[in-house]
């Protein structure tokens, strides 16, 4: 394989890992390389996006794993993509998961999974950067997870003095929706976010 294709399917590896990032141990893995091979062409890759001043993004370490992030030169411009009127929607996948976190916090990432059923980490960072939610502390056991609440930007957003002016959930509990309650659950959700 050439080495132009790998530093693609690098790229598209370390795209799809988002904020986790992946480890040396986990790029040699995917892609059945040594251990030098994989430091090297993450180095290379680095370094294409480091010396090319018309990319937008870089390559850093981060907790000892390799992640995408924006280049901080661009800030100002993410800054006002955030800020946009088109950007104060939020996506389906993003109200389910603040209805969740709202009604079960403190929660883990992989406690909003189970109960979704489908991976939350972009959802996670849209309500993160929307300052919506925030880390509220670290789950006890292997691995100390983030436990995210909801803001007081959450309240002033939806006009709430406190979290338990929230309205209460039809019989089914969160824990257990059925498909057909959650929809209906999220729709009531979303109605009570475009009344505001």
């Amino acid at each position: 394989m050439e080495i132009t294709n790998l530093k693609g399917i690098l790229e598209s590896l370390l795209f799809a890992a988002g904020d986790e990032g992946l480890s040396i141990k986990q790029i040699m893995s995917v892609m059945e390389l040594e251990e030098y091979q994989a430091v090297e062409l993450v180095e290379s890759l680095k370094q294409e996006y480091d010396s090319n001043a018309e990319r937008g993004i870089a390559i850093v370490v981060l907790a000892g794993t390799y992640q995408l992030v924006t280049k901080k030169e661009n800030s100002v411009f993410l800054k006002r993509l955030v800020e946009s009127p088109g950007m104060n929607t939020l996506s389906q996948a993003a109200l389910e998961t603040l209805a969740i976190i709202s009604y079960k916090q403190p929660i883990t990432r992989i406690e909003i999974e189970d109960i979704r059923g489908v991976k939350t980490e972009r959802p996670l960072q849209t309500l993160t950067a929307k300052g919506l939610i925030k880390e509220v502390g670290r789950a006890n056991g292997a691995g100390r997870a983030i436990l995210y609440g909801t803001t007081k930007e959450f309240l002033d957003y939806f006009g709430l003095k406190d979290i338990n002016e929230l309205p209460p959930l039809a019989e089914a509990s969160i824990d257990d929706f059925e498909q057909e309650d959650a929809d209906l659950f999220f729709e009531k959700f979303q109605e009570t976010i475009e009344n505001n």
